[in-house]
Formats: C-alpha cells, structure tokens, sequence
C-alpha cells in the first residue's frame, strides 16, 4: 500500500490545518492508521490513530481536545483537522498503516508496515 500525506503549510499560533493521507494499493479494511511527527532534533512522537474496524480514536496527552483524527472509506483517505494549533506542533507529520497491529500498539510507530512521505506543518507564534 503507498500513503500520500498533503495539507502541510505555514499557520499562525491559534489556527488550524487539515491533514490528508491517502492510501492506494489495496483498500485498508482492518488494522489502523496513524499519524506521527517529528520536530527537528528531537524523536518521532505519536499523535492519533484510528483503527479501520470500529472507528476507535486515540491521542496524545499534547493533542487532545485540539486534533481530531478521522476518516473516509469511500475514499480510503484519514484525516487530521488541527485546531488551536501551537507552536510546538511544528514538525514533520507522516501517517502510517499496519493491518494487523492490535489496539496496545497503536502509538509504538516501530509496528507500522507502511509510510507516506511526510509533511511539513510550521505554526509561527
């Protein structure tokens, strides 16, 4: 399967961006996506996953209540609408997919199969 991650740009502290991860390939139908990011020297860091079966959510303690994390079967694409956004949200943002990882570890990116490309978010303050 090959992700495709779009919706990165430059905001402004308190505003808001929509992340796209598109997966093509083969059609997700169990398993999880997630999105992870990574700010320059410091270590990829979970955000959100949903699981394909059951729409489970989850979040990091930092992004709760601002992040939601949702998704589109009919056009096997998950999206990340960023609110409130700071300026230690600033990083890279990939997503990532794995059939077959189980709900403890969803936050563990080292169990994802499969990565998009990334994409830059930059929050000035």
């Amino acid at each position: 399967v090959q992700l495709q991650a779009s919706g990165g740009g430059l905001v402004q502290a308190g505003g808001s961006l929509r992340l796209s991860c598109a997966a093509s390939g083969r059609t997700l139908s169990s398993g999880a996506l997630a999105w992870f990011r990574q700010a320059p020297e410091k270590e990829r860091e979970f955000v959100a996953a949903i699981r394909w079966r059951g729409y489970t959510t989850y979040y990091a303690d930092s992004v709760k209540g601002r992040f939601t994390i949702s998704r589109d079967n009919a056009k096997n694409t998950v999206y990340l609408q960023m609110n409130s956004l700071k300026p230690e949200d600033t990083a890279v943002y990939y997503c990532a997919a794995d059939y077959r990882i189980i709900a403890s570890s969803v936050q563990d990116g080292s169990q994802y199969d499969y990565w998009g490309q990334g994409t830059q978010v930059t929050v000035s303050s």
